[in-house]
């Protein structure tokens, strides 16, 4: 039996999950591809089970208390809004990769129905329609219940706590009225001085560290931190979305996971669609980072976050925190749901 699993009465049972054939070859930034038995020891070092009690479903959130969103608030100062949400739109990102299609929009009563003469049963004229999309087809925060590990979830809730109608446990409703807080944007191309960082591209701690320091801005406990990469806006400048949906894609490297760990960051989120590096220095495991982050550590992550606007308006004005505000579209035990993500300076 390896140490994977007999380590700690807390160690999940059962064989290893989602074993898929990589022919990746290791990134640079390590002298070896990750082993399961890394992610084992990363996952016991992240591990916040019972940290905010036996009964806890929303994780690293609880880091964002109510006295540090009111703190938050008073970075407010000129009223300027950013959204940071993609279109719900039919030529969005996905590519049919893990049966995600793109958000559908049907029209159930149009103006021309209205101009034939349709009324409602009370006599009303109008337009009403309909959105069919699976919940994390664009802008949206995973849920804590949307990653297991081997057979549990956040805070050792057994996997089967996810049944074929919804997520009894860790479902995105539980995080209602608790993703605010203070925003920061680490833009990692800026600092670099490059427009997008290439795909495969790791960003390390101290990458995340440098930019801090660049910016001259602290990550600290219950902030929401918005990791900008480049790719969403070098495919938009391409012209096609291409691989963005799956594909190779510069993001946060495995490491990163002690480090917002140490930070009590309340969520990160980046500008693409997995945030983590891809592909993944992990031949035979899949997203392995997610393996950590969500299921151990407990964090709430978000991705597609359209960044552009606020990365531009964060270096013209030299202020790279905010108040930021993400409530989840609240889907009675859905594993994932669309946001709107709003920051205000």
């Amino acid at each position: 039996m390896s140490s994977f699993e007999s380590e700690g009465a807390l160690a999940p049972r059962g064989p290893v999950p989602y074993a898929v054939k990589s022919d990746n070859a290791p990134l640079r930034h390590r002298k070896s591809p990750l082993t399961m038995e890394d992610v084992h020891a990363m996952a016991l070092k992240c591990r916040n089970w019972g940290k905010w009690g036996p009964n806890d479903e929303i994780g690293t959130l609880n880091y964002a208390t109510p006295e540090l969103v009111a703190e938050a608030a008073k970075l407010i100062r000129n009223g300027k809004a950013f959204p940071l949400a993609i279109e719900l739109s039919s030529d969005g990102p996905q590519s049919g990769a893990r049966g995600r299609m793109n958000p559908v929009h049907l029209m159930r009563h149009s103006g021309a129905d209205a101009y034939s003469g349709l009324r409602d049963h009370s006599g009303i004229r109008g337009a009403d329609d309909w959105l069919i999309m699976p919940l994390q087809a664009a802008t949206h925060w995973d849920a804590l219940s949307h990653i297991f590990y081997i057979d549990r979830m956040w805070n050792g809730y057994d996997c089967r706590e996810v049944y074929a109608w919804g997520a009894q446990k860790c479902g995105i409703e539980k995080t209602r009225g608790k993703a605010s807080g203070r925003g920061v944007l680490l833009d990692i191309p800026r600092v670099k001085g490059v427009e997008a960082l290439a795909d495969g591209t790791p960003i390390t701690p101290d990458d995340l560290d440098e930019a801090a320091a660049k910016q001259n801005v602290k990550v600290g406990r219950g902030d929401f931190l918005i990791v900008r990469t480049g790719q969403m806006e070098a495919y938009r400048k391409r012209g096609s979305w291409g691989t963005y949906a799956g594909g190779d894609a510069p993001g946060l490297s495995f490491e990163t996971a002690e480090w917002l760990n140490r930070k009590e960051v309340a969520a990160v989120a980046t500008d693409t669609w997995g945030c983590e590096v891809r592909p993944n220095d992990a031949p035979g495991i899949f997203q392995p980072w997610h393996w950590v982050v969500i299921p151990n550590m407990g964090l709430t992550m978000g991705e597609m976050f359209d960044v552009k606007e606020l990365a531009e308006d964060c270096a013209a004005d030299k202020r790279y925190d905010f108040f930021f505000v993400a409530p989840a579209l609240p889907v009675r035990g859905a594993v994932g749901a669309p946001v709107v993500p709003m920051a205000f300076k």
